[in-house]
């Protein structure tokens, strides 16, 4: 079997897909994307094609139109089952069709059917959806274009569901892409995983800017872009007024207003990070994870990025805490039978078996483990944080969501998506119903530094008794558009929507305030917003707050119970009346004036899912009689790679090679106390013999107290740049100092300075 890399037709000529050309309209925290995607039928008989694609999860799709010579086919959002039976009927009629549907398994794919294309023939596919911009650890706002849909493992695939892999070719077709960016807050750059034209900024206040993606761009990989504001941490609410020709009390006829709020807790809260918990770390060892973290030079594999930053959290570990490791595959191990306290035996026994961990054990079932996991009890005070990494090439994702949000009230959930393609509604998903934070590892990112940004949080105080409270006008109510607030992080955004209805006889400010209690400690923050709207902002709120509701019914309707139908009902409901797409709808456009009908049947094409760079296509051959479409389930693929059985034996392997980063082999070094032992291993990460910094060692220094002091003395000096990956490293050293209650100290950290040609202060070193 050949792995298909790009589209091509049975005789490996290119599909015809010819262009994609994106422009992205960002206002503040939110952004319009508007694809377009030509068409060419050259082949000599009409051509039916089916593509199916990745959007960003959190994404609502808001038009659909296609463009045939000069004639415009603008969609009408139906019930799907509906829509499906037109776009049937025109084409049994050799009438030209189009239909955009959301996947049954997973929110992140879509399928986009093309049909009665004539010999010749192009047609401009337009799609429009609106999302929220994602905030990473660094204040940046992320938007990332997909280039890749992974094949998607499914443990009960039928062969004859699964197209086979033939042929081999390059990408066809070209991107283009611009972006405009206007905000209330000043720009400070637009930063991106693929070359850029520079910023052009349109104003002198640096608040409109625009850029486009450097001509030539082969569309191989995830487009990335980060947008960085110059107070990315101020409050902000944005009123938008609703339509004048919606329905009355209708969700679109009243204005809606979206808040961002940013909690900023109390420093002397922070300061003392939680050293109680349950940590379980859930490791995808599929065969994909053997491929690379990305395409570039030196790219490490995708298993090897994985056990680095395991060493990396198990040394991070407070004492005293209980964890636990899983791997899965095709079936899941754990390293322990149940979690188990924290220790230094306990630490090595699971790096031991760390550094033995491959990418063996077939495909990509996560369900089973999850189901594990939480069948396990709770430990009473040590509350349960789940890290999930995975390359989300998944399919049964609304099961596993739903099986996360069904726990929610006892762990928090921290998902991690590694390499291009990872799905976007199992990794933002997990996080969200699991009240924790998600993170992509895409291009030459490094995971480490992401993930232990996630410990930050998970460390942190849990916050409690959540509360939103609202103070508007006589005559003006507010109907909270998003589900209940169940996790707040210091420094990450939490997005409220709300509906503002009736009138107020005069005043027009209103405000919102959310109280919690962190540590026993009541905070509250308030903002100040106008009941009135600044401008016309179109309709994007509006559209994301209905995509906010609809999500929420969604997973009403699967919990299951009496009034599932009247869920239902609702979704469809709300979905037409906004125009955003839903699991219940679709986009369907026919083309009825069309003068000359499309005779006989269509040209069929079965081409497979490519493993990088482009979406799916499948080219179906129609009799003139109306034929039932197969559901997004009929054209996928298992994930090849991850369909490997497991051939080899681990304990005939050799012992992999030691670690080559510096870091990571001190980090490798250090106990589970925090300390470190004096040894010629640590005196190699800092590039002298054992003599030398044994000669070096003050008279009154304990040898463990002077070894310790040169590792945090060294992280300071030689690896400052890298200080979120070993902060909690460096904490557990400086806390294990301070118990010792060393005598000569300041000698110590003098003499070590002299000896690594360091300038680092005690109170730099936090002892």
């Amino acid at each position: 079997m050949v792995n298909c890399c790009g589209l091509v037709s049975e005789k490996n000529e290119p599909v015809p897909l010819k262009s994609i050309s994106v422009q992205l309209q960002v206002r503040d925290h939110v952004t319009s994307v508007s694809s377009s995607l030509q068409y060419v039928n050259e082949e000599e008989r009409p051509l039916e094609a089916v593509f199916v694609f990745p959007l960003p999860a959190e994404a609502a799709v808001c038009h659909f139109s296609a463009k045939i010579g000069e004639q415009e086919i603008v969609a009408e959002l139906q019930d799907k089952q509906s829509a499906r039976d037109q776009y049937d009927d025109a084409l049994s009629s050799g009438q030209q069709a189009f239909l955009l549907e959301e996947s049954d398994e997973s929110s992140d794919v879509f399928k986009l059917s093309v049909g009665c294309l004539s010999p010749g023939q192009i047609a401009v596919i337009t799609i429009v959806y609106v999302m929220e911009l994602s905030i990473q650890a660094d204040d940046a706002l992320r938007f990332c274009l997909p280039a890749v849909l992974n094949p998607r493992y499914t443990p009960t695939a039928s062969a004859a569901g699964v197209p086979e892999v033939s042929s081999a070719s390059v990408i066809p077709y070209t991107l283009s892409l611009s972006v405009d960016v206007r905000s209330s807050d000043r720009i400070s750059r637009l930063d991106s995983s693929c070359p850029l034209d520079p910023l052009v900024f349109l104003d002198a206040q640096h608040t409109h800017a625009t850029v486009t993606l450097s001509a030539g761009h082969r569309f191989d990989k995830d487009v990335e872009l980060l947008l960085y504001y110059e107070n990315a941490h101020q409050p902000t609410a944005v009123v938008e007024a609703g339509a004048a020709a919606a329905q009355t009390g209708s969700l679109m006829a009243d204005p809606v207003l979206m808040i961002s709020l940013y909690p900023e807790f109390p420093a002397d809260v922070m300061s003392s990070l939680a050293s109680q918990g349950e940590f379980v770390f859930v490791v995808d060892r599929s065969g994909s994870m053997d491929c690379t973290m990305h395409h570039g030079k030196d790219a490490q594999m995708r298993i090897d990025s994985a056990r680095d930053t395991l060493l990396l959290l198990l040394k991070s570990l407070p004492m005293g805490c209980y964890f636990n490791i899983y791997g899965f595959g095709s079936h899941f191990e754990s390293f322990f039978p149940q979690s188990v306290v924290y220790s230094e035996d306990t630490m090595e026994e699971a790096l031991k078996r760390v550094k033995n961990m491959k990418a063996d054990m077939g495909g990509t079932e996560i369900l089973q483990p999850l189901k594990h996991i939480y069948s396990q009890p709770c430990f009473p005070d040590h509350p349960r944080q789940l890290f999930i990494f995975t390359d989300g090439e998944v399919w049964h994702t609304k099961e596993l969501l739903d099986l996360v949000k069904s726990h929610a009230y006892s762990h928090r959930c921290f998902s991690f998506g590694i390499g291009e393609g990872a799905s976007t509604a199992l990794i933002t998903g997990m996080a969200r119903e699991g009240s924790g934070h998600a993170q992509f590892i895409t291009g030459a990112d490094r995971m480490q530094p992401k993930v232990m940004q996630s410990l930050r949080f998970a460390l942190q105080p849990a916050v409690d008794n959540i509360s939103v409270d609202w103070t508007v006008p006589e005559g003006v109510t507010v109907d909270m558009l998003s589900p209940p607030i169940s996790a707040l992080f210091q420094g990450q955004r939490a997005l409220i929507y709300a509906q503002l209805k009736g009138q107020s006889s005069g005043k027009t400010e209103g405000a919102v305030t959310v109280k919690y209690r962190l540590k026993d400690q009541p905070v509250t923050n308030q903002l100040q917003f106008t009941l009135k709207p600044t401008e016309d902002t179109g309709r994007t709120i509006h559209q994301l707050a209905a995509r906010s509701v609809i999500r929420s019914l969604e997973l009403e309707e699967r919990a299951g119970g009496a009034d599932a139908e009247a869920v239902r009902s609702r979704i469809v409901e709300l979905s037409v009346q906004a125009g955003v797409s839903s699991a219940h709808t679709a986009f369907i456009g026919v083309n009825k004036d069309s003068t000359q009908t499309v005779k006989g049947p269509l040209l069929q094409r079965r081409v497979p899912v490519p493993p990088m760079g482009v979406p799916q296509v499948t080219f179906h051959s129609r009799p003139c009689a109306g034929v039932r479409m197969g559901d997004s389930s009929d054209v996928m693929m298992d994930d090849s790679s991850d369909a490997e059985s497991d051939e080899s034996d681990a304990a005939s392997d050799p012992e992999p090679e030691p670690q080559a980063d510096p870091l990571l082999q001190l980090v490798s070094l250090q106990k589970a106390s925090g300390c470190w032992e004096l040894n010629a291993a640590l005196a190699a990460v800092f590039g002298k013999t054992e003599d030398e910094v044994t000669n070096h060692r003050p008279a009154q220094a304990d040898g463990s107290v002077w070894a310790t002091v040169l590792a945090l003395i060294w992280l300071h000096t030689c690896r400052s740049g890298d200080q979120v990956e070993w902060q909690f490293v460096a904490m557990k050293a400086a806390s294990w100092i301070r118990s010792q209650k060393p005598d000569g100290l300041t000698p110590c950290v003098c003499d070590g300075n002299v000896l690594l040609g360091g300038h680092v202060t005690q109170e730099a070193l936090g002892i």
